[in-house]
């Protein structure tokens, strides 16, 4: 495992709570696997086996309703683990997982994390750190939902999908538009309509080509827009 993949890793809440040789035990020979997109890593209710780290690419975690509705709770990056709650009860995955772009993951075994939690209670605390920061991620998109508007949404997913902090800058969708429309809670004819009501920000759309002319205007519009302004 390479000096770049180590430091995705010592960045997730989880192995970041760790000393770095426990986290190198645990996952120091675990070999990175590269899947296509569209590959299915799991389905909601089915025995929890593993959990992941993604160190490259995006994965779409969705629930299923009765009626088969599909409701996108989350897309992974670069950075983040999932599905690690469920290993540590031994239960069954609450959600399904797919590839949505070409990715490179780690695959963590559950049953042999478990035992090493059982070795080391003290890693325990490193689950409630990742559990956490999970939480954290349900409040801040339900946060989104109910306070902030449909082109505020795409504004800040935009503002968060690059490291620019001034002037202009392009982006990459890194996924169909269907799946962040259902990501951030619309329908597929509202992002549409919220997408176009952001050129009055400077935000122009090719494709899956993001262009905005003014990326700390699009913060301002993200955090100071009023409610009368909606």
């Amino acid at each position: 495992m390479d000096a770049a993949d180590w430091d995705i890793i010592k960045s997730t809440p989880l192995f970041g709570a760790m000393a770095s040789k426990t986290a190198q035990s645990l996952v120091g020979h675990t070999p990175a696997r590269l899947y296509e997109k569209g590959t299915t890593l799991f389905l909601q209710g089915e025995p929890a086996e593993a959990f992941y780290i993604v160190l490259d690419g995006w994965v779409k975690i969705y629930r299923t309703t009765p009626d088969g509705l599909e409701v996108v709770l989350h897309v992974c990056t670069s950075g983040e683990t999932f599905a690690e709650a469920a290993i540590f009860l031994g239960g069954r995955y609450p959600a399904s997982s797919e590839i949505v772009a070409p990715s490179r993951l780690l695959r963590i075994d559950g049953a042999a994390f478990r035992a090493r939690i059982e070795e080391r209670p003290a890693l325990a605390m490193s689950m409630l750190a990742s559990a956490s920061y999970q939480l954290k991620i349900l409040v801040e998109q339900i946060e989104q939902i109910k306070v902030r508007s449909a082109p505020q949404r795409i504004a800040d997913f935009l503002v968060r999908m690059t490291k620019v902090r001034k002037g202009a800058a392009v982006i990459e969708l890194p996924f169909e538009k269907g799946l962040l429309a259902n990501r951030l809670g619309m329908k597929p004819e509202s992002f549409s309509r919220a997408l176009a009501q952001l050129r009055a920000q400077g935000v122009t759309v090719d494709r899956g080509t993001i262009s905005i002319a003014d990326i700390g205007r699009l913060l301002s519009y993200v955090e100071f827009t009023s409610e009368g302004d909606q």
